[in-house]
């Protein structure tokens, strides 16, 4: 049997798709071929789980070719860093020549040519180069992941959660993203599956308050420009730096919703059960070293 070709596949420290979607496809009995940046010690453990692994750059063509080469679908995700269009491209360009029957992609919400952080813009661009390829692309537009969240969460120090988006009350979208895993791995298991070729991802809505209660803090509104400051330091590029600050922005400004927000039927339809709100997901998460 072919296998699929994973990207983002070693998983980083906030949503980690590629990895679940690894692990979910393997257990379905489907082949992965998992691409990886580095060859270490997430790389080993990928391939004590069946997988096999090719280490490379997603920006490089020749690479990505070589790795397309023979697969019965692909998924492809970007870690938030620069880049993003760089890699769409040489994956579109090798999903076309291979004739690809099915390729899923990461998206974000609010992706579009006048989104208010340049990772959305470049998302919008990203799924129009993915369509332009005429590769059958479908696009998973997620929410703000479980992970991301309580990643600042376990790391902001004390039982507090600082983030700048205003009152307790604003509102915020949220998905896990084994969820967003699990309807990619129920998109490429059936490639004859009828979808549209966007489908919004949204597992919780949330106020801010009760999202850093779920999470054993205390929500504390803090300065942008400090969180910014914040943010560079933790995260190591400017690129995340900006892309969050913008995206708390943009909650505070909407303030408490008023109905913007709502959970899609997309993650039961295509990935076979609800979605984990947050509060399960804070119940099962391991616990921050």
């Amino acid at each position: 049997m072919e296998p699929v070709l994973v990207t983002g596949a070693a998983g980083g420290r906030d949503g980690s798709t590629g990895r679940h979607l690894t692990a979910q496809l393997l257990g379905r009995g489907i082949p992965v071929r998992a691409l990886v940046h580095r060859d270490d010690e997430r790389a080993h453990l990928l391939r004590a789980l069946g997988a096999q692994v090719v280490a490379g750059d997603l920006r490089d063509l020749a690479f990505v070719r070589t790795a397309m080469d023979g697969v019965r679908g692909a998924y492809f995700t970007y870690p938030v860093i620069d880049g993003l269009l760089d890699a769409a491209g040489a994956f579109a360009v090798a999903a076309r020549e291979a004739e690809v029957p099915r390729v899923v992609a990461v998206s974000q919400l609010a992706a579009g040519p006048q989104a208010l952080t340049p990772r959305m813009r470049q998302h919008w661009v990203a799924e129009q180069i993915l369509d332009w390829a005429d590769i059958g692309a479908i696009h998973l537009r997620a929410a703000v992941f479980h992970e991301n969240l309580a990643r600042i969460a376990d790391t902001g120090g004390g039982e507090g959660l600082s983030l700048p988006m205003g009152p307790e009350t604003t509102e915020l979208p949220l998905v896990a993203a084994s969820d967003v895993a699990r309807v990619a791995a129920g998109l490429l298991c059936d490639p004859s599956l009828d979808v549209d070729p966007v489908l919004l991802l949204t597992g919780d809505v949330v106020t801010i308050g009760s999202a850093a209660r779920a999470l054993g803090r205390t929500y504390h509104d803090t300065d942008p420009a400090a969180w910014h400051r914040w943010a560079l330091e933790f995260y190591g590029t400017p690129h995340a730096a900006e892309h969050l600050s913008k995206l708390w922005e943009i909650f505070r400004l909407l303030g408490e919703g008023k109905g913007l927000y709502q959970v899609t039927p997309s993650i039961e339809k295509y990935g076979g059960h609800p979605p984990i709100t947050l509060s399960d997901f804070a119940i099962h998460r391991p616990a921050p070293h």
